[in-house]
């Protein structure tokens, strides 16, 4: 068996012998040779299993024989989030590079994320996050997702250069049994569709923080939380400072948001044990506050990981307040949409995101974008990055109905249209006008556009048919009195998609065939 100790030559040693003065480094030895070189120089030398205890001026130091090595290999899972990008910031941050990696290694830890429900949905802005906690629960760490049914009813400032619109506690309770089942959803998806089954998974549970809150009242919780913050300290957060300098300035309820974060992480810590909280770049001032209320309260260290901003092609943030949201619910995104926003990213978008959005390993993404490279019009990067996201969040279903509408759209497929659903013809034609119609014998091409209210009544509407300006099922009919055939104006499924002029679209459901 050998024992690995750190060379003082490397940085890491470099750093150790800083921290450490006593510290002796010696070149990777077997530990018989290792017990001869230490003999005149500790006071105690001891093996047990695969741990070794060194005295030395009546300093102890543990070399774990497997693992003691730089701070960033402490941990795998680490290194790869931070390979893919995944994470971003760290707090504290050197406690985090050091004692972090050896929380996780001592056995699974519980990590959370907050999701605030001023939305029905979330959105691709939230997915990152989401992925964040399914790779901490691919390696065997359970996870917590905290729907904020009580803080979304404060609002967060962080990020917003205005204060939030109030919910109600109604609107806020259906936007939180919405998001509740698009999590379950993702998180099933991601375990029937990515998870390796040679690995145990980790716990994954969903929360409302408004279950611990609601029995509280505000001097009973000012009078027990409020007395652990200090004002210099809250007043100094970014979040806070941006909207103090703005002509709205900041309310006190916006400015008490941070104190409600800080007690989740704490009430999570002391029930559940957790010591890891997940944020956004925009959330570190929040992640701080939780910090340091439970080191005050318990004296115990805590860790805060911070994951990147999904931002725009001009680097805006994608996000229901910047008014481009893509959303994670089909009602208000449909997985054709999905799986269109991804597949157009900018060919410099695409390696990151790959990295970011999927569970492909790095080896396989770089594969992919040497075969993009060779063969750019073949988009297989693109395709590969669409694909993988519209079944981590829509399943395999989603996915197959998001090329089922990309066919029927962009290829002009019959086929795909006459296996389209209702549901499906709607979602990929959104503003499209729905009609169910009994189809009468003789009905004619005029007939079916005037009855839709497709053409203008009168000789005006005749001649666009004429001129070729109607289409039916994607394919162009310019016989005003041709009788509607089934098969060919009807589709199997009982379908008719009319479409006038370039964009004007029009879907006939036949009700008595």
């Amino acid at each position: 068996m050998f024992c690995f100790v750190i060379d003082f030559n490397s940085l890491e040693g470099a750093r150790l012998r800083k921290n450490y003065p006593h510290f002796r480094c010696l070149p990777v030895v077997t530990l018989s040779n290792m017990a001869t070189s230490l003999a005149g120089s500790c006071r105690l030398l001891s093996r047990h299993g695969s741990v070794i205890y060194l005295w030395r001026n009546s300093l102890c130091h543990t070399l774990m024989s497997k693992s003691y090595c730089s701070s960033s290999t402490h941990s795998g899972l680490l290194l790869s989030l931070n390979k893919r990008g995944v994470l971003k910031d760290s707090f504290p941050e050197d406690a985090a590079h050091d004692r972090l990696p050896r929380l996780l290694q001592s056995g699974a830890q519980t990590v959370y994320c907050g999701f605030d429900p001023t939305a029905d949905s979330l959105h691709v802005g939230n997915l990152l996050a989401i992925i964040g906690l399914l790779h901490f629960r691919d390696a065997g760490h359970h996870v917590v997702a905290v729907l904020g049914g009580a803080t979304a009813q404060i609002g967060d400032p962080s990020g917003k250069t205005r204060e939030r619109e109030s919910l109600s506690a109604d609107a806020v309770e259906v936007n939180t049994r919405s998001i509740r089942e698009s999590i379950q959803r993702i998180f099933t998806n991601h375990e029937l569709h990515f998870h390796d089954t040679s690995r145990k998974l980790g716990t994954m549970t969903v929360m409302n923080n408004l279950s611990w809150y609601k029995d509280w009242s505000v001097v009973a919780f000012l009078s027990e939380a409020g007395r652990r913050f200090r004002m210099g300290t809250m007043l100094s957060r970014h979040s806070v400072q941006s909207r103090l300098k703005s002509a709205d300035g900041m309310s006190l309820t916006e400015f008490t948001y941070q104190v409600f974060q800080a007690y989740d992480f704490y009430h999570l810590n002391q029930v559940y044990g957790c010591k890891i909280q997940l944020g956004g770049t925009d959330q570190l001032g929040n992640l701080m506050s939780g910090h340091e209320y439970i080191h005050r309260m318990t004296g115990e260290e805590v860790f805060g990981l911070t994951i990147p901003l999904v931002t725009s092609s001009v680097g805006d943030k994608l996000g229901k307040t910047a008014g481009n949201a893509v959303w994670l619910n089909r009602d208000k995104t449909s997985p054709f949409e999905l799986y269109q926003f991804f597949l157009r990213q900018p060919d410099s978008n695409v390696e990151g995101y790959l990295k970011l959005f999927t569970f492909l390993p790095l080896a396989e993404v770089e594969r992919l974008m040497e075969q993009q490279r060779e063969d750019p019009g073949k988009r297989l990067a693109h395709k590969r990055l669409a694909a993988e996201v519209t079944k981590l969040v829509h399943g395999k279903e989603g996915l197959e109905s998001a090329k089922r509408c990309t066919n029927a759209l962009y290829h002009s497929s019959v086929q795909a249209l006459e296996e389209m659903s209702d549901d499906e013809l709607q979602e990929l034609f959104r503003e499209a006008p729905f009609h169910e119609m009994l189809l009468e014998p003789g009905t004619t091409v005029i007939d079916t556009c005037r009855r839709v209210n497709a053409i203008p009544h009168g000789a005006r509407g005749y001649q666009m048919v004429v001129d070729g300006a109607v289409w039916i099922n994607h394919r162009r009919t310019d016989n005003a009195e041709q009788v509607l055939i089934p098969k060919l104006h009807i589709l199997s499924n009982g379908l008719t998609l009319l479409k006038v002029g370039k964009r004007n679209f029009y879907i006939i459901k036949w009700l008595n065939l």
